[in-house]
Parts: structure tokens; C-alpha cells; sequence
């Protein structure tokens, strides 16, 4: 018997025929995109799950970008600390290089070089301004030139100009470090070691004049005390170096350790929202066969029409 109404034929197979062409597209979308969804509603009940590792993930990410910032002032800070560091050194030995040979004709230009260097190291920059000045970053944290400026000066402490504002940085979520150094803690005992060279100088002008040549009995005595006050002042230093090494070791592993964090909880969400790629390629090949199916059947159905049998 054939038949004489398909209204209610048509109706389903055109929801069938849409429903899988939508499932297609779905699954075709899902490929191209590499994930399951576009927005958490795709996700149903690990919406709220999801939306916990995201919001976890971007702060242990953006902790991740501080630390790598602060590891690369701190490699700043740590080549500065150094050139004071063997400035100290370098005056240490002109001095006791002059002890040993009793003639200190080229000691004071030699100290004046080492000077020259401390104060380059005292006045470094970074990206966001001077490394030792505090929170004055636009301000040069010394404004030392000569021995003779040093000397000159009301007091060392006048010649620095960083305030004590010390910088501080989160290592973790629940920890946070100093890691600034002021231009006055550093330098002030080197200071003070080369005040002293100059004030003794400024007080025995000759002729003929102070260290210009072989060194006197009272010019020896002083010198070789001058060398553990130089050796204070370098001690100091090395001890600000170490500082400054021990919290940028400790930045870099805590770098590593969230790192690690944030790769695990990439992995998390990517359990969540990655599709597999292989699953979704044999989905899409079922789609596809279902909207074949669908539009022969639709077809098949069209040639059953009434009209067809009236011709």
C-alpha cells in the first residue's frame, strides 16, 4: 500500500539530517581546535574544576614571570657587588704592593682607579633604574667622584643619597624576600678605607708629598694598618656577594619547583579539555556517515511523495 501523507517523515528526517550535520560541525570544530569546548558550559560538571586549576595555574604562572625578572636583577646586582668587591681588593693591593716594594709613587693614582670602578659598581643600573638607591631609582645612589671628594665631604654618609627602602619579592605563594641592597651598606666602609688614605695625604703635602715616592717610617706604619681596613671593607662586600648568591639560588629553584607546578597542572587541563585527536577523527568520520545516511534516507523519502504516485 502506498503511502498518501509523509509530514510527520519529513519532520523527523530533517531533525535527524540537521542533528548529524550539527554533530559534524561539533566534531569538526573539536579537531581543528584541539579542544573539547569553547567556553565552560562545553564542560558541564568540570566546569568548576577547571575553572580552580585555571585560576591556580595563572597565578603560579605569573609567579613564574616574577621570578624570572628577579633572577635577572639579582645577576645585576651580583656582577655590581662584584666590581666593588675587587675594587676593594685591586686598593688592598696597590697598598700592599707599596708596603712590599716601600715606594708608593703610583699607589694613589692606582687607588683612584679602583675608586673609579667602586663607584661604577655602587651607581649600576638596571631596567627600572639605579640597583642600590632604594625606592630613589632615578637618583644615582653615590655621588662620590675622587678620593679627594671623599675626603672633602661633611661626613661619608653625606655622599650617598639611597634611601632604606629595600626590595621585596615573593618567592612563592606564601613567601616573600628582601632582595635589594643599599648603596650605604655597601660602600661606606670602603669609604671610610679610602677617607683615611686621603685625609693622611692631605695632611703631609710636603714637600716632599705623601706616597710620591720611597715611603717614610711613619708612611710604612700607616699603610700597613691601612691593609686591614681595606680587608674589613672586602670582607663586607664578599658577604653581600654571598647574600645576594644564596637568594638568587633560591629564586632559581623555586623557579624550577613552579615551573613544575604549572606543567602539572597544564597536564590536568589538558586531561579535561585536550581532545584525542584519534578518538576524534574516528567520531568525525561516524558524523559524517550519519549525515550521508540521513540525506539518501531524506532523498528515498521524497520519491514516496503522493505527487509522485498521482503521475
Amino acid at each position: 500500500m502506498n503511502r498518501i501523507s509523509t509530514t510527520g517523515s519529513y519532520a523527523t528526517m530533517t531533525a535527524n539530517l540537521l542533528r548529524a550535520q550539527a554533530r559534524q560541525a561539533e566534531v569538526g570544530e573539536q579537531i581543528q581546535t584541539e579542544r573539547y569546548a569553547s567556553d565552560l558550559k562545553g564542560y558541564a560538571k568540570n566546569a568548576e574544576v577547571l575553572t580552580a586549576m585555571l585560576s591556580s595555574r595563572a597565578k603560579i604562572d605569573g609567579l613564574v614571570s616574577q621570578t624570572t625578572l628577579v633572577n635577572n636583577r639579582l645577576d645585576l646586582q651580583n656582577t655590581a657587588i662584584t666590581q666593588v668587591m675587587d675594587a676593594a681588593q685591586g686598593a688592598r693591593m696597590a697598598i700592599s704592593n707599596a708596603v712590599a716594594a716601600n715606594n708608593g709613587a703610583n699607589m694613589m693614582v692606582q687607588l683612584q682607579g679602583f675608586l673609579g670602578d667602586a663607584i661604577q659598581g655602587l651607581n649600576a643600573r638596571g631596567p627600572d633604574g639605579y640597583l642600590f638607591a632604594g625606592a630613589q631609582t632615578n637618583v644615582p645612589p653615590t655621588s662620590a667622584t675622587t678620593m679627594a671628594s671623599i675626603s672633602a665631604a661633611p661626613s661619608t654618609a653625606s655622599l650617598f643619597h639611597n634611601d632604606q627602602y629595600m626590595i621585596t619579592n615573593r618567592v612563592d605563594p606564601a613567601t616573600s624576600v628582601d632582595t635589594g641592597f643599599a648603596a650605604d651598606k655597601l660602600g661606606t666602609d670602603l669609604f671610610d678605607a679610602y677617607k683615611q688614605v686621603q685625609d693622611y695625604a692631605n695632611a703631609n703635602p710636603g714637600p716632599p708629598a705623601a706616597f710620591s715616592g720611597q715611603l717614610s717610617t711613619p708612611e710604612l706604619t700607616f699603610l700597613t694598618g691601612m691593609l686591614a681596613v681595606f680587608d674589613s671593607a672586602h670582607t663586607g662586600l664578599i658577604s653581600a656577594g654571598a647574600q645576594n648568591g644564596m637568594i638568587q639560588k633560591r629564586f632559581e629553584t623555586a623557579q624550577e619547583s613552579l615551573s613544575k607546578q604549572s606543567d602539572t597542572l597544564k597536564g590536568m587541563v589538558g586531561g579535561i579539555t585536550d581532545v584525542n585527536l584519534a578518538e576524534a577523527a574516528t567520531r568525525l568520520e561516524a558524523a559524517k556517515v550519519a549525515v550521508q545516511a540521513s540525506a539518501q534516507v531524506f532523498t528515498a523519502l521524497q520519491g514516496s511523495s503522493l505527487l509522485n504516485v498521482l503521475k
